[in-house]
């Protein structure tokens, strides 16, 4: 059984810095490709980053663009994203995902990968 467990989330002032983690069990990362959407209240789910696992291919959403960056830890099989200069439009919770290849880039396509984890909470106060 495949898990994505995501953790890292929680409340930082506009300006700050969180790291999520999202470790995973019952799959190989590395065999496929990963990323992260998010999700807040009344809005639709926007994916954040995506990445292959040689990571060289990332695409990041415009609006976080230069200042998260997605990466993984093969040892550790997990996947990372650091959030610097956080927003309070930022705010959401995120969600990491992973699918096999073939697989598709686009950050769009993060929410429809075929493992998801459950969500960790980020809320960043002005």
């Amino acid at each position: 059984q495949v898990q994505l467990v995501e953790s890292g989330g929680g409340s930082v002032q506009a300006g700050g810095s969180l790291r999520l983690s999202c470790a995973a069990s019952g799959y190989t990362l590395s065999n496929g490709c990963m990323g992260w959407f998010r999700q807040s209240p009344g809005k639709e789910r926007e994916g954040v980053a995506v990445m292959n696992s040689r990571g060289s291919i990332t695409n990041y959403a415009g609006s976080v663009k230069g200042r998260f960056t997605i990466s993984l830890d093969n040892n550790k099989n997990t996947i990372y994203l650091q959030m610097n200069s956080l927003k309070a439009e930022d705010a959401a919770m995120y969600y990491c995902s992973a699918d096999r290849p073939p697989c598709q880039y686009a950050t769009s396509r993060t929410p429809l990968y075929q493992y998801r984890g459950q969500g960790t909470e980020v809320t960043v106060s002005s």
